[in-house]
């Protein structure tokens, strides 16, 4: 695997799958090395972000993870595109309808298991890893500018200051960062959008 990719594979694998998962609870091991995986423009503060990460006991991480992604309640932070970008907030709408047809366009079509709508975000960071990987810079630049960064920001501003999980709220302040080092690095263009949400 291209080692560009691996940081949108960890951070979309832990973004989108539940945290019990044998393959997931692996990767929290590797979390003190992500400062290694990127070239990043604020070393300091990303080594600073993966020393001591706030991983709670299985139980709780698994609760919290499930008022995060699943919706137990009102979810403060819901994890798809549609939801910021649509005027109703309507999950599986128009957007979601494009960026399904834009996937398939580039040959990525998830087996959805889940029933997961695609513009779930750690869904877009595994597609994105799918491009870099596939050395297709044309579709990477497109799912970043046109369906990922006009709504994560303020996807991972709710994350970051969720009083549910410091575990999540961790992670999103990594996925920002990142976001913010690519978007400088690919001189990336984002599509600008109202945000509803």
């Amino acid at each position: 695997m291209s080692s560009v990719a691996v940081l949108p594979r960890i951070l979309g694998a832990l973004f989108y799958y539940p945290p019990q998962r044998p393959e997931i609870k692996a990767l929290f091991d590797c979390l003190p090395t992500l400062p290694s995986l990127y070239t990043w423009r604020d070393p300091h503060t990303i080594t600073g972000l993966c020393e001591g990460w706030p991983v709670d006991a299985d139980d709780e991480l698994r609760w919290q993870y499930s008022v995060l992604f699943e919706g137990q309640g009102e979810m403060v932070a819901p994890p798809w595109g549609s939801v910021y970008i649509e005027k109703d907030n309507l999950l599986m709408g128009e957007t979601t309808a494009r960026y399904r047809t834009f996937l398939r366009h580039h040959g990525l079509a998830f087996d959805g298991q889940q029933q997961e709508p695609e513009d779930q975000f750690g869904l877009m960071l595994l597609a994105c890893s799918a491009f870099i990987e596939r050395d297709n810079p044309q579709a990477t630049t497109a799912l970043l500018e046109k369906f990922l960064l006009p709504w994560a920001p303020r996807y991972l501003e709710l994350m970051q200051h969720n009083d549910i999980s410091p575990f999540y709220a961790r992670l999103a302040q990594v996925a920002a960062l990142w976001l913010q080092d690519i978007k400088q690095q690919l001189e990336l263009n984002p599509v600008e959008m109202r945000i509803f949400f």
